[in-house]
């Protein structure tokens, strides 16, 4: 850590002395609260800036940035660790903070923790990266709010079920300072916003038998463990008392049991919830679940300038603009997800893939993979791929569990080395990747993936 913050001092010095900045991140929930940390940041210090969103940094997008920046500072937040070479060979003044796996080119202003033996995909986010930085320009210590956001939106308190690392220290700093509480309690996504019995009727990770996708069983439940369900409106898990939402707890872990669902799903209803204390309760940003869903609803749809706009602060026009964009979200995530139910899987050897076609939008297949493995036609036993098409070729989505990082799988290296070997480029982290490949070589490059991540789980 003592080598990460003199990385951050050198960064926050180089910024302190522009002009003016041009902020580029990525379209999901972390890259919106990084970008929403940096902004914020400069706007306090007075700097102009611009903020840009990327899908994917590749040498086009690099380019355009370098044609336009016109001498102003690029700063990369979410991105830019596996751009360096073109960064550098392209003349982009930048400083690059980032989380994703860097490529092995040595650049001065450059914040990844993985080059301090920290890892990106569980102790910190881009948005951790972003606010270590920022808490190096100035009295920035709000945007721990932002920072765990990210967090939470890249999934990296799934595999304990709770913040670990870098994100540990930042929690106990927002929550020093009266930012955010934490909690152990159903980790069920709407605890702020949905009736008591949508939590179970769309519970997808896990998959309940017999409640999941059941709007009526899932209210006979609650009813049966005693537990009124409507008073002038729909009560929401924040309206029970604590001894309602320990029955209904304690009746659902019996449930799951008599089901024959195995430990480990059952252990995913409960873990460590994370509650903005700024923020109204019972809206999206109130919970930090909630808060990053709503981000991912407006950057994955061309909209993350809405997104940028909740982050940096704004509860009117963009916040109910961006309520309206999740609602479509979810829509298209329970269609995505009913598709890939109905198509089934392909499996090879090492892996397990669905290709979506033009049926499910590139931005999002990454969240229907991730969400897909809930459903009965996908094993746990193997990392889920999904394929759509995209504007610059065929969009890759990888997601593994933490079964198999521990049995050896990375799939940040096998899908930059597989799409590599087909004239593609991927990265990410171990347990969750991306890559883009040529239109056409989906079986040639879904082959040497096999075989990589059979190399990998080798061992086991």
């Amino acid at each position: 850590m003592q080598r990460f913050q003199k990385a951050a001092e050198k960064c926050a010095e180089k910024i302190k002395k522009c002009d003016e900045a041009i902020v580029v991140s990525h379209i999901d929930a972390d890259g919106l609260t990084s970008a929403g940390i940096m902004c914020k940041a400069l706007e306090r210090l007075q700097k102009p800036y611009e903020a840009r969103f990327a899908k994917k940094l590749d040498e086009a997008a690099l380019k355009s940035i370098a044609d336009s920046c016109g001498g102003r500072l690029v700063i990369f937040t979410d991105l830019g660790s596996g751009a360096l070479a073109t960064i550098k060979s392209l003349g982009i003044d930048a400083v690059v903070t980032d989380h994703h796996r860097p490529a092995p080119v040595e650049y001065e202003y450059h914040m990844n923790p993985h080059l301090y033996g920290l890892n990106g995909s569980t102790e910190i986010s881009g948005a951790g990266v972003a606010f270590l930085l920022a808490l190096r320009l100035g009295d920035n210590v709000d945007l721990s709010t932002l920072a765990i956001v990210g967090a939470v939106g890249d999934l990296q308190d799934m595999r304990s079920n709770a913040l670990v690392g870098v994100n540990r220290g930042i929690l106990d700093l927002a929550t020093s300072k009266g930012f955010i509480s934490y909690e152990k309690d159903i980790k069920l996504f709407g605890r702020q916003t949905r009736p008591v019995y949508k939590l179970l009727q769309y519970s997808s990770d896990p998959f309940i038998p017999g409640l999941s996708g059941c709007e009526d069983a899932c209210i006979a439940f609650i009813e049966g463990a005693g537990v009124p369900i409507k008073t002038d409106a729909w009560r929401r898990w924040i309206d029970l008392l604590p001894d309602e939402k320990k029955t209904i707890t304690s009746k659902l872990f019996q449930y799951c049991m008599s089901c024959g669902m195995p430990a480990h799903k059952i252990q995913r209803l409960v873990g460590e919830v994370y509650t903005l204390l700024k923020e109204e309760p019972g809206t999206e940003l109130r919970d930090a679940s909630e808060y990053s869903t709503l981000l991912n609803a407006t950057a994955r749809y061309d909209y993350a300038d809405v997104g940028l706009a909740v982050c940096m602060g704004d509860r009117g026009e963009a916040f109910n603009y961006a309520r309206d964009l999740l609602e479509a979200h979810r829509h298209n995530l329970v269609n995505g997800l009913n598709l890939v139910a109905d198509k089934g899987v392909c499996r090879l050897s090492n892996l397990q893939y669905f290709n979506a076609q033009g049926e499910i939008r590139e931005t999002i297949v990454g969240i229907i993979a991730g969400m897909s493995s809930s459903l009965d036609c996908v094993s746990r036993d193997l990392p889920i791929i999904g394929l759509a098409k995209s504007d610059g070729g065929i969009k890759v989505s990888a997601r593994g569990n933490h079964d198999l990082i521990l049995r050896g799988l990375n799939l940040a290296v096998a899908l930059s080395e597989a799409a590599a070997a087909v004239g593609g480029v991927g990265g990410g982290h171990d347990i969750a990747a991306g890559a883009t490949i040529p239109e056409g070589k989906e079986d040639e490059f879904l082959a040497i993936l096999d075989k990589k991540i059979g190399e990998q789980l080798k061992g086991d």
